[in-house]
């Protein structure tokens, strides 16, 4: 049985009153269009967090299945990754965007999410909608990778409509699609395991980020404009920030969170 906390703050609303929830990013999701962009600007920062964490930052929860694979006791599972104030596990992106870059091509030919270990590698990543490979790792477990869009981050009451549901006994990939229709959010866990957990965001354009080990991000070849640039950490939500980037300049944002309510 999954712990409460495995809601990570997000209030779960019931699936009737999903007609009654706006999208997180867009009230439309419109098609993207790719353009040579000769003179984009760049936009960096970092994403850091203030003060305290909160008692449940890391959860601690039994391992009952497949020890041999996934470890004997205990596995910690950590929402609020701190390290030398740096808030890792966060994404930042250009809100709405309609027009830029081009897609770069995936650092492995192709979006993937690996089953290891039983965790989920990585745990966060953004992709392009589509096609993505599910990968279980683990010889001889058992994986039901459960892929949900979470649709209402921004307004804190959050509908989970299911994107793919499907279990993997045997070692390989299976090709399925990410596909939202209403929200870029995404979570993923596993229905075998109660510990599993991952997040992904899948917007309609490239410009947007996972943080790296030290919270910074950059997000280049952006044409001139003024834009919203938002930040998305799955336990404390979305903050934003207003830029104007100029042609071949740069822009730096920086966004803080807190466990302060």
């Amino acid at each position: 049985m999954k712990s409460s906390k495995t809601l990570i703050g997000l209030t779960i609303g019931v699936a009737a009153t999903m007609a009654l929830v706006m999208p997180a990013d867009a009230a439309k999701r419109g098609k993207y269009k790719e353009v040579t962009v000769a003179d984009g600007g760049t936009v960096t920062g970092k994403v850091s967090f203030e003060g305290a964490l909160p008692a449940d930052a890391v959860e601690q929860i039994l391992i009952t299945k497949n020890p041999e694979v996934c470890g004997k006791g205990e596995r910690s599972v950590t929402w609020v990754d701190v390290k030398d104030g740096a808030l890792r596990g966060a994404f930042v992106f250009i809100s709405k965007i309609k027009a830029g870059k081009k897609w770069a091509k995936p650092e492995m030919g192709e979006y993937l999410v690996n089953q290891k270990g039983c965790a989920f590698k990585p745990w966060a990543q953004v992709v392009r909608p589509g096609p993505i490979v599910i990968r279980n790792s683990d010889a001889g477990v058992l994986h039901n990778i459960n892929a949900r869009e979470l649709i209402g981050v921004e307004k804190g009451r959050v509908v989970k409509k299911t994107l793919f549901n499907f279990g993997q006994p045997d070692p390989g990939d299976i090709k399925d699609k990410i596909k939202p229709r209403r929200s870029s959010y995404i979570g993923i866990n596993c229905e075998a395991h109660n510990f599993m957990f991952g997040f992904i965001m899948a917007p309609t354009h490239p410009y947007a980020v996972v943080v790296g080990e030290n919270g910074s991000f950059s997000i280049d070849n952006i044409p001139p404009g003024k834009y919203t640039l938002k930040a998305w950490h799955p336990r404390y939500g979305v903050k934003k920030s207003k830029i104007t980037v100029a042609a071949k300049g740069k822009v730096e944002t920086n966004f803080a969170y807190s466990d302060a309510k």
